[in-house]
């Protein structure tokens, strides 16, 4: 029930003016339904001219609580991951008032549960680069997945990497222009993927 009072507060605070809305991906399935002890963190889609911004609002995190982020699904990835960089790295840096168990995930709408839902992301380390060895799946901007520059279906690419990475590390990249919708997506996909070589580093490039 504490989720779905979550989701209401959500919608009302970002309803009354359309400078403070905010539209949350939507996906198909729930990975976490309740999360309790936590604080909101907002990334609203900006534009100012020709520019696209992406703008922070962290006013009421507190360290010690799981961190929810919502993040408007139409910000490149270009701009989110960095934002969401200097978060982590704050909360990983805190040591007086650091609290081992808090998570972070972010928000999402589940279009057939009608509720919202969080995927986690707390053991992801971004980097705003090319993987210099291993395997690369790279996820583009329009749905293509190549591993290693060959294009791959999705629905065989488990068994391409179990095939093919010959026990090497496997890294996830992804197109700085991919939108933040699709990104919430492959996260809920690649958790359906089991390789111990899956390296909790994700390359944005």
């Amino acid at each position: 029930m504490k989720e779905y009072l979550f989701g209401i507060v959500l919608l009302f605070c970002f309803s009354c003016g359309n400078k403070e809305d905010i539209l949350l991906p939507k996906a198909d399935q729930t990975i976490v339904k309740e999360v309790v002890d936590l604080s909101p963190i907002y990334i609203f889609f900006r534009v100012k001219g020709k520019d696209t911004l992406a703008e922070v609002n962290r006013k009421n995190s507190i360290i010690t609580t799981n961190w929810i982020l919502n993040i408007d699904k139409r910000l490149p990835l270009r701009l989110v991951i960095p934002e969401v960089m200097k978060l982590q790295q704050r909360k990983r840096e805190e040591k007086e008032h650091r609290n081992e168990l808090a998570q972070n995930y972010y928000s999402y709408a589940d279009s057939i549960g009608k509720n919202l839902a969080f995927v986690p992301f707390t053991q992801v380390y971004y980097k705003m680069k090319k993987p210099k060895s291993g395997v690369e799946v790279y996820f583009d901007k329009n749905n293509k997945i190549l591993v290693n520059n060959k294009v791959i279906a999705k629905n065989d690419l488990e068994n391409y990497i179990k095939q093919n990475s010959a026990n090497k590390d496997v890294f996830y990249c992804f197109d700085k222009n991919m939108l933040f919708d699709n990104y919430i997506n492959l996260k809920i996909f690649m958790r359906s993927i089991e390789w111990k070589f899956i390296s909790n580093q994700e390359f944005i490039y």
